[in-house]
């Protein structure tokens, strides 16, 4: 196994639709239960289409229809993991720990933390056109 393969995220998906600017390619994120022999009995099995955006650029010499791995750098998705679920839960913590230290009822520091944790992630949503630009998938040759 060669590092560039270990430090890419790789999907196989379908490209469903073309302009000039973005290629939407479609890929199925499945759990692993969704492969095991017994996931049509089981009911726990779950896959999610989803569609990822694309340069066009990228794909040149494809069409609609045709079946292409998307990839993202690794670090980029570890650093998605980061923000998104990391920062929040110390927010959470620090402040629901802190304000209950400090002598405040844990009905009022629990309510304070989940909101410090919604501001988060209000201005996450703000900032989300210059975030998204960090992560973009690409078409793999």
């Amino acid at each position: 196994m060669n590092d560039m393969a270990s430090s890419e995220i790789a999907h196989t998906g379908k490209i469903v639709s073309m302009t000039p600017t973005v290629t939407t390619v479609e890929i199925i994120s499945a759990s692993a239960c969704s492969s095991c022999h017994a996931a049509g009995l089981c009911g726990a099995a779950d896959a999610v289409r989803k569609q990822i955006e694309v340069p066009t650029g990228e794909a040149r010499g494809h069409a609609v229809g045709d079946v292409v791995d998307v990839v993202l750098a690794q670090t980029l998705g570890l650093k998605a993991v980061f923000i998104s679920y990391v920062i929040p839960l110390f927010i959470l913590l620090i402040l629901a720990v802190s304000l209950s230290i400090a002598g405040m009822g844990e009905l009022a520091a629990g309510g304070i933390a989940l909101g410090g944790t919604l501001l988060y992630y209000g201005v996450l949503y703000l900032f989300r056109d210059r975030i998204s630009g960090e992560y973009a998938f690409h078409i793999k040759e």
